[in-house]
Protein backbone atom coordinates (compact mmCIF):
# COMPACT_ATOMS: atom_id res chain seq x y z
CA UNK A 1 0.00 0.00 0.00
CA UNK A 2 1.20 3.81 -0.32
CA UNK A 3 1.83 6.18 2.07
CA UNK A 4 -1.64 7.79 1.81
CA UNK A 5 -4.05 4.37 1.80
CA UNK A 6 -1.77 3.51 5.24
CA UNK A 7 -2.58 6.38 6.62
CA UNK A 8 -6.49 6.21 5.64
CA UNK A 9 -6.53 2.34 6.74
CA UNK A 10 -5.04 3.67 9.90
CA UNK A 11 -7.07 6.44 10.40
CA UNK A 12 -10.20 4.43 9.71
CA UNK A 13 -9.05 1.61 12.35
CA UNK A 14 -8.11 4.07 15.34
CA UNK A 15 -11.39 5.98 14.79
CA UNK A 16 -14.00 2.81 14.82
CA UNK A 17 -12.20 1.56 17.49
CA UNK A 18 -12.73 3.95 19.55
CA UNK A 19 -16.60 3.21 19.36
CA UNK A 20 -18.74 3.10 16.57
CA UNK A 21 -21.37 1.24 18.83
CA UNK A 22 -24.20 3.44 19.27
CA UNK A 23 -21.82 6.52 18.78
CA UNK A 24 -24.27 9.43 18.14
CA UNK A 25 -23.85 13.32 17.25
CA UNK A 26 -23.75 13.99 20.91
CA UNK A 27 -20.42 12.72 21.79
CA UNK A 28 -16.42 12.10 20.30
CA UNK A 29 -15.35 8.93 21.27
CA UNK A 30 -16.40 8.39 24.97
CA UNK A 31 -17.06 11.69 25.81
CA UNK A 32 -20.38 13.00 25.66
CA UNK A 33 -21.65 16.58 25.38
CA UNK A 34 -23.21 17.45 29.01
CA UNK A 35 -20.70 15.97 31.35
CA UNK A 36 -19.17 17.43 34.00
CA UNK A 37 -15.68 18.16 34.25
CA UNK A 38 -14.96 15.55 36.98
CA UNK A 39 -16.39 12.76 34.60
CA UNK A 40 -14.28 14.08 31.42
CA UNK A 41 -10.89 14.21 33.41
CA UNK A 42 -11.34 10.79 34.49
CA UNK A 43 -11.65 9.48 31.02
CA UNK A 44 -8.98 11.54 29.90
CA UNK A 45 -6.62 10.92 32.85
CA UNK A 46 -6.16 14.61 33.18
CA UNK A 47 -6.86 15.85 36.86
CA UNK A 48 -10.01 18.54 37.34
CA UNK A 49 -7.13 21.15 38.63
CA UNK A 50 -5.78 21.24 35.55
CA UNK A 51 -8.79 23.37 33.76
CA UNK A 52 -8.46 26.81 33.13
CA UNK A 53 -11.29 28.90 34.13
CA UNK A 54 -11.90 31.81 31.37
CA UNK A 55 -14.98 33.55 33.20
CA UNK A 56 -16.47 33.25 36.78
CA UNK A 57 -19.02 35.40 35.81
CA UNK A 58 -22.35 35.61 35.03
CA UNK A 59 -21.15 31.70 34.63
CA UNK A 60 -18.32 29.26 34.90
CA UNK A 61 -16.92 29.14 31.78
CA UNK A 62 -13.25 26.60 31.70
CA UNK A 63 -11.02 24.79 29.10
CA UNK A 64 -9.47 21.26 29.29
CA UNK A 65 -6.46 20.57 27.29
CA UNK A 66 -5.46 16.66 26.76
CA UNK A 67 -2.58 15.54 24.74
CA UNK A 68 -2.75 11.74 24.12
CA UNK A 69 0.28 9.98 25.32
CA UNK A 70 2.45 8.94 22.32
CA UNK A 71 2.57 5.80 23.26
CA UNK A 72 0.35 3.11 23.07
CA UNK A 73 -0.74 2.22 26.63
CA UNK A 74 1.04 -0.95 28.05
CA UNK A 75 3.20 -1.38 25.32
CA UNK A 76 6.90 0.39 23.80
CA UNK A 77 5.33 0.85 20.34
CA UNK A 78 4.46 4.08 19.24
CA UNK A 79 0.71 4.92 19.12
CA UNK A 80 -1.26 5.11 16.10
CA UNK A 81 -3.98 8.02 17.24
CA UNK A 82 -4.28 10.54 15.34
CA UNK A 83 -5.31 12.82 17.91
CA UNK A 84 -2.68 15.61 18.55
CA UNK A 85 -4.73 17.81 21.75
CA UNK A 86 -8.65 18.11 22.47
CA UNK A 87 -10.04 20.81 24.09
CA UNK A 88 -13.05 20.31 26.41
CA UNK A 89 -15.15 23.61 27.25
CA UNK A 90 -17.43 23.50 29.77
CA UNK A 91 -20.34 26.08 30.60
CA UNK A 92 -21.03 25.91 34.44
CA UNK A 93 -19.58 22.21 34.70
CA UNK A 94 -21.36 21.13 31.44
CA UNK A 95 -19.24 20.04 28.46
CA UNK A 96 -20.34 22.43 25.79
CA UNK A 97 -17.97 21.47 22.78
CA UNK A 98 -15.04 19.26 22.30
CA UNK A 99 -12.25 20.44 19.49
CA UNK A 100 -9.98 18.10 18.91
CA UNK A 101 -6.95 18.59 16.67
CA UNK A 102 -5.58 16.15 14.89
CA UNK A 103 -1.70 15.44 14.12
CA UNK A 104 -0.02 16.63 11.03
CA UNK A 105 1.88 13.25 10.74
CA UNK A 106 -1.65 11.16 11.28
CA UNK A 107 -3.02 12.92 8.71
CA UNK A 108 -0.59 13.95 5.88
CA UNK A 109 -1.44 13.21 2.33
CA UNK A 110 -5.35 12.83 3.43
CA UNK A 111 -7.45 14.54 1.45
CA UNK A 112 -10.83 16.28 2.81
CA UNK A 113 -12.64 13.45 0.59
CA UNK A 114 -10.90 11.29 3.11
CA UNK A 115 -11.28 12.50 6.10
CA UNK A 116 -15.18 13.01 5.73
CA UNK A 117 -15.30 9.33 4.64
CA UNK A 118 -13.44 8.43 7.70
CA UNK A 119 -15.73 10.55 10.15
CA UNK A 120 -19.01 9.84 7.99
CA UNK A 121 -18.13 6.16 9.23
CA UNK A 122 -18.68 7.52 12.75
CA UNK A 123 -21.19 10.36 12.08
CA UNK A 124 -23.42 9.77 9.29
CA UNK A 125 -23.77 11.48 5.92
CA UNK A 126 -22.60 15.35 5.96
CA UNK A 127 -25.40 17.70 5.65
CA UNK A 128 -25.65 21.49 3.75
CA UNK A 129 -27.24 22.90 6.60
CA UNK A 130 -28.16 22.27 10.17
CA UNK A 131 -31.66 23.34 10.94
CA UNK A 132 -31.65 26.13 13.39
CA UNK A 133 -28.05 26.92 13.23
CA UNK A 134 -27.53 29.69 11.39
CA UNK A 135 -26.14 31.96 13.85
CA UNK A 136 -22.44 34.02 13.89
CA UNK A 137 -19.31 32.45 14.00
CA UNK A 138 -17.81 32.10 17.21
CA UNK A 139 -14.10 32.62 18.11
CA UNK A 140 -13.48 29.16 17.83
CA UNK A 141 -14.85 28.68 14.54
CA UNK A 142 -13.33 31.69 13.11
CA UNK A 143 -10.02 30.11 14.11
CA UNK A 144 -10.79 26.58 12.87
CA UNK A 145 -9.89 27.24 9.20
CA UNK A 146 -12.23 26.41 5.87
CA UNK A 147 -14.62 24.42 6.15
CA UNK A 148 -14.79 20.85 4.87
CA UNK A 149 -17.91 19.32 5.97
CA UNK A 150 -20.54 19.69 8.78
CA UNK A 151 -22.83 17.22 10.30
CA UNK A 152 -25.66 17.47 13.08
CA UNK A 153 -29.28 18.25 13.81
CA UNK A 154 -30.92 21.38 15.96
CA UNK A 155 -29.58 20.08 18.96
CA UNK A 156 -25.63 18.95 17.89
CA UNK A 157 -23.24 19.96 15.74
CA UNK A 158 -20.00 18.33 14.24
CA UNK A 159 -17.77 20.01 11.59
CA UNK A 160 -14.66 19.52 10.03
CA UNK A 161 -12.10 22.08 8.98
CA UNK A 162 -8.81 22.36 7.75
CA UNK A 163 -6.44 24.49 9.55
CA UNK A 164 -3.22 26.01 8.86
CA UNK A 165 -0.72 27.21 11.52
CA UNK A 166 2.98 25.80 10.80
CA UNK A 167 1.55 23.00 8.69
CA UNK A 168 -1.93 22.34 7.10
CA UNK A 169 -4.05 19.39 9.56
CA UNK A 170 -7.29 19.13 10.47
CA UNK A 171 -9.90 19.95 12.83
CA UNK A 172 -13.37 18.47 13.94
CA UNK A 173 -15.78 20.42 16.75
CA UNK A 174 -18.50 18.76 18.39
CA UNK A 175 -21.00 20.94 20.02
CA UNK A 176 -24.11 20.87 21.94
CA UNK A 177 -26.14 23.60 20.47
CA UNK A 178 -27.66 25.04 23.33
CA UNK A 179 -24.93 24.88 25.96
CA UNK A 180 -23.48 26.71 23.33
CA UNK A 181 -25.58 29.55 22.79
CA UNK A 182 -25.92 30.20 26.72
CA UNK A 183 -21.51 29.59 27.16
CA UNK A 184 -22.01 32.50 24.24
CA UNK A 185 -23.97 34.69 25.85
CA UNK A 186 -22.19 34.33 29.21
CA UNK A 187 -19.08 35.08 27.92
CA UNK A 188 -20.40 38.02 26.00
CA UNK A 189 -21.74 39.08 29.37
CA UNK A 190 -18.41 38.74 31.11
CA UNK A 191 -16.84 40.93 28.24
CA UNK A 192 -18.97 43.54 29.39
CA UNK A 193 -19.28 43.36 33.12
CA UNK A 194 -14.80 43.33 33.14
CA UNK A 195 -15.13 46.81 30.66
CA UNK A 196 -17.68 47.60 33.14
CA UNK A 197 -15.56 46.98 36.21
CA UNK A 198 -11.81 47.86 34.98
CA UNK A 199 -12.07 51.56 36.13
CA UNK A 200 -12.86 50.72 39.95
CA UNK A 201 -11.02 47.71 39.63
CA UNK A 202 -7.64 49.75 38.45
CA UNK A 203 -8.39 52.44 41.48
CA UNK A 204 -8.40 49.66 44.00
CA UNK A 205 -5.42 48.34 42.63
CA UNK A 206 -3.68 51.52 42.72
CA UNK A 207 -4.89 51.95 46.63
CA UNK A 208 -3.70 48.24 47.31
CA UNK A 209 0.10 49.21 45.94
CA UNK A 210 -0.34 52.81 47.77
CA UNK A 211 -1.62 51.09 51.37
CA UNK A 212 1.43 48.59 50.89
CA UNK A 213 4.01 50.91 50.17
CA UNK A 214 3.00 52.67 53.23
CA UNK A 215 2.89 49.74 55.33
CA UNK A 216 6.11 48.56 54.13
CA UNK A 217 7.75 51.75 54.70
CA UNK A 218 6.36 52.03 58.25
CA UNK A 219 8.04 48.91 58.93
CA UNK A 220 11.03 49.45 57.91
CA UNK A 221 11.13 52.85 59.78
CA UNK A 222 10.42 50.99 62.79
CA UNK A 223 13.69 48.93 62.74
CA UNK A 224 15.76 51.51 60.87
CA UNK A 225 14.98 53.79 63.80
CA UNK A 226 15.82 51.29 66.76
CA UNK A 227 19.26 51.19 65.37
CA UNK A 228 20.20 54.48 63.50
CA UNK A 229 23.32 56.03 65.28
CA UNK A 230 23.81 59.63 63.49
Amino acid sequence: MNTRTCAITVFGIVFLAHGLGGQGLSQYRNFVLGSDLASVSILAGVAPAEAKTVHQRPAVLQNLEWRPSAWTPGSTSISTDPVEKIVFSFYNDRLFRVVVDYGYDRTEGMTDADMIEAIGAVYGTPVKQIPGAVRVASRVDTESGSLVARWGDAEHTVVLSRISSYRETFRLIVTASALDDLARKAAIQAVRLDAQEAPSREIATQKKARDDGRAAAEKARVVNKAVFRP
